[in-house]
């Protein structure tokens, strides 16, 4: 309802601009009651301009609001690119999910944003609906706020710092400790060599040294509560993780931890400049789930931020076994990166033998020049 009156709205302004404008070149013609001795005078570049902008943006929302079940001329744009439009945080995507949109901007104005909206963010962004922040409304924080939190990111974090409301857990006991939520676990991880399907990252930083690579700065697409970050700042090496709070405080967490989170999904483009990155990391949460032209913008976004040297390091992929082999595999290739690692192994737990699947742990180099 809302899309169509702004659409018929903006119909009736361009249509009352396309009135003005002929108007105009009318007067202009009618000054003079004599009969023109000259050739009438062009009408001026820039009205033509706005016209023909004018009459392109009916053009496009016509398209745009057009009947899908009436037949059209194929496009010519590429499938993969109309994938990307989706995926890609762009307004029009917002359309398709009014009644997420309607609970995420009904609010009260100039009063504490609702709860519910706010968990109406996530599933919005996940469809690829970014819509603008909620004015005149305040985001709602924890009523006790602690007065000093841990330098140590391993330390555990106060419960009371964390809007439990946007989720079915009211606690940390509730949650799941394999999620990231135990401290004391998480500890340990990344630092022990078990299975070539580990990558510790005291080897990590040796192959780095015997490339004469350093790496300052990285990134950890979906990165939980962000382990990955609290490791490497033991190393003396910045990392932002990626993560979302699908039924977790990730977000919160990773932050009470002295850490930096990205709030963006796995298939928005990642928000830093072209080849400025050393490290980029992709944690279990990009797998076989994710559709594989979604897979091939995240490769080649990852591409694109890392500098001439960098390391791309994918920790335990999993996919169907010929799924690696005729897929994802040649997709990986195509950056053209040396293999400094690549290692398979069977996944072992009842899914995996279920569906065939094995783990991929790689740590590719990317080509100083191409």
């Amino acid at each position: 309802m809302g899309f169509t009156m702004g659409l018929n709205l903006l119909l009736l302004l361009a249509m009352v601009a396309t009135n003005i404008l002929s108007l105009y070149h009318l007067s202009t013609t009618m000054i003079s009651t004599k009969p023109p001795t000259t050739p009438t005078p062009p009408v001026p570049d820039h009205l033509l301009r706005q016209l023909q902008t004018i009459r392109a943006t009916i053009t496009h929302l016509t398209r745009h609001h057009s009947n899908p079940s009436i037949p059209t001329t194929p496009s010519t744009i590429p499938s993969e690119l109309l994938l990307y439009t989706q995926l890609s945080p762009i307004a029009s995507s917002c359309r398709h999910h009014p009644d997420l949109l309607h609970q995420y901007m009904n609010y009260t104005p100039f009063s504490p944003c609702p709860p519910p909206s706010s968990a109406a963010a996530e599933p919005l962004i996940l469809r690829g609906c970014h819509p603008l922040p909620r004015r005149r409304c305040f985001s709602p924080t924890p009523n006790k706020q602690p007065t000093s939190l841990p330098t140590n990111p391993f330390s555990p974090v106060p419960e009371y710092s964390i809007l439990w409301n946007n989720y079915k857990c009211k606690n940390f006991n509730c949650l799941n400790p394999d999620l990231g939520f135990d401290l004391k676990k998480e500890k340990s991880k990344l630092l022990t060599y078990k299975t070539d399907l580990d990558l510790p990252i005291s080897q990590l930083t040796d192959i780095a040294k015997k490339s004469k690579i350093v790496v300052r700065l990285a990134l950890d697409i979906g990165g939980g509560t962000g382990t990955f970050a609290a490791q490497m700042k033991e190393q003396n090496v910045t990392v932002i993780t990626t993560t979302m709070s699908l039924g977790a405080p990730y977000n919160e967490v990773a932050a009470l931890r002295g850490l930096v989170p990205l709030h963006v999904p796995l298939q928005q483009r990642l928000p830093v400049f072209d080849g400025v990155l050393d490290l980029v990391r992709c944690g279990h949460a990009v797998n076989r789930w994710i559709p594989v032209q979604a897979m091939e913008f995240l490769v080649y976004d990852v591409d694109r931020v890392l500098r001439g040297g960098g390391f791309f390091w994918v920790d335990r992929f999993f996919s169907k076994g010929v799924d690696l082999d005729k897929v994802y595999a040649p997709l990986i290739g195509k950056l053209g990166y040396k293999k400094v690692k690549w290692a398979v192994g069977k996944k072992t737990d009842s899914s995996g033998v279920k569906n065939d699947e094995v783990y991929l742990t790689a740590l590719l180099q990317k080509p100083v020049s191409r």
